[in-house]
């Protein structure tokens, strides 16, 4: 694998933790970022800087990689397509233009015949007006959402025309809001030989649409739970072709509902790193490389993640704390910015429950 160099497009946490990944299997890195202060080029070979539809730059990032991918969606589907043409790239541009339209995901999922809230199309108020059976609902931006941008909560009727203002006129999707038990999440891997392999499923909490804690493996999960979530899964990774890292967020209810797709390493993965044989974003490198995928038994019975967000809150506590490790994005503090996470390990559930509270400053 020496000889390999890996191509990341996105130069942010996901990219900066693939690059340190790469680095273990002797794997070379090249960072193409559109931010030139991106974080990711403090952890890979070489970091190029520009705009994701400059092509002599472009150019210069593909000639000098084997493979690429990517740390995120919102990338130009004709910027990878055209690198598709010179270089593979994994997952395949195909999937990042799916899953970059949310009416399109949701559509595909539905195909499948697995369940998903209820929802519509919206291109003017008027139309929302006539979708009063989906309120309350959340109105969300069909492309360029994520941690909660381009969303409103509709509550009642009062609220439709300043959720369309917010909109800006962009195409949306209107989405009927529903009781749920808990948020949960599934990550897999696939290789390019078909093989598969599972993470067990976690529970996630979210705050202001932003992902503040995650709870590895999810508490009172079912094996029929798991099973069901490992079909849907299966489903979309061979209905796709997918090769690498796949998300997918769920609410459990009296059913299992699919809320979104994420085709990357993902967020509510970061307790990998610790807590399981091989973590993420090793699995991702080792399957778009066409390495053989590594084991994702866990390590310790228990695992969280904590997401620091917008301050770095008392760092040497966290130092203090026995089976915490501390992973900081070399970003400046900023409100509502990812600026790390912190992993909890343990063997015991009331132990890691008391490791939260222990850090409670960190959650809203």
């Amino acid at each position: 694998m020496s000889d390999i160099t890996l191509g990341i497009i996105g130069g942010g946490q996901l990219g900066s933790m693939l690059a340190i990944s790469a680095k273990k299997l002797n794997i070379k890195t090249i960072i193409y970022s559109d931010d030139p202060d991106a974080p990711a080029q403090n952890f890979c070979n070489k970091f190029i800087s520009g705009d994701y539809n400059n092509k002599e730059k472009i150019i210069e990032f593909v000639n000098l990689v084997n493979y690429v991918t990517y740390e995120f969606e919102n990338i130009p589907f004709e910027t990878l397509n055209e690198i598709n043409k010179l270089k593979p790239v994994l997952p395949k541009p195909s999937v990042n233009r799916l899953i970059q339209h949310r009416l399109a995901e949701k559509d595909f999922v539905n195909n499948l015949n697995i369940r998903t809230t209820r929802y519509a199309s919206v291109e003017n108020k008027s139309e929302i007006e006539a979708l009063e059976d989906l309120l309350p609902g959340i109105l969300k931006t069909t492309t360029l959402g994520y941690d909660g941008k381009g969303q409103f909560l509709i509550k009642s009727e009062t609220q439709i025309h300043e959720a369309w203002e917010k909109m800006a006129g962009a195409d949306s999707i209107l989405e009927g809001f529903i009781n749920f038990k808990r948020e949960l999440s599934l990550i897999a891997v696939r290789g390019i030989d078909g093989s598969l392999e599972y993470y067990p499923l976690v529970e996630n909490s979210h705050h202001e649409g932003i992902l503040r804690l995650t709870i590895a493996p999810a508490q009172n999960i079912s094996a029929s739970l798991q099973k069901k979530a490992e079909e849907y899964m299966s489903s979309i990774l061979k209905e796709i072709k997918h090769v690498g890292v796949l998300t997918i967020e769920l609410f459990e209810s009296d059913d299992l509902l699919v809320n979104e797709i994420a085709p990357r390493v993902h967020n509510s993965g970061h307790w990998t790193i610790e807590g399981a044989q091989t973590s993420q974003f090793e699995n991702h490198i080792r399957a778009i490389t066409e390495s053989p995928l590594g084991q994702t038994t866990i390590t310790s019975k228990f695992s969280a993640m904590i997401n620091i967000i917008g301050v770095h809150g008392p760092i040497q506590k966290v130092l203090k704390t026995k089976n915490a490790h501390l992973h900081l994005y070399n970003k400046e503090e900023r409100t509502g910015r990812k600026l790390g996470h912190i992993t909890l390990a343990s063997n015991s559930i009331d132990e890691l429950n008391k490791m939260i509270e222990s850090l409670k400053e960190y959650l809203p």
